[in-house]
């Protein structure tokens, strides 16, 4: 089963892609730790949530708000065009004129 001559959906990053260093949040936390005397040994596994593409604001706020999107404007065009197809559209509400 599966294969297909297809390759992954995805690949892995390697982890030594991920710094800290030229990320000013992580480098105020290793800053604020090393006054402390502590060191966090796992800081370099949040770096990817500021790589370009992941913790980008605009990128956050694009999926929450148009996650959606596509799916919705597909199915309200389907149905528009279902309903003018069928000539569901005379709703018959009595806002037809009286004589």
């Amino acid at each position: 089963m599966g294969g297909h001559g297809h390759g992954a959906p995805y690949t892995i990053p390697h982890y030594s892609q991920f710094k800290i260093e030229g990320i000013p949040e992580l480098e105020e936390v290793e800053k604020e730790l090393a006054k402390r005397g502590l060191k966090d040994p796992w800081i370099r596994n949040e770096a990817w949530r500021y790589h370009p593409g992941f913790g980008t604001r605009w990128f956050k706020a694009r999926k929450l708000f148009f996650r959606g999107f596509p799916l919705g404007l597909g199915l309200t065009v389907a149905t528009v065009a279902l309903t003018k197809l069928t000539g569901g559209d005379d709703h018959g509400h009595g806002h037809e004129e009286h004589h």
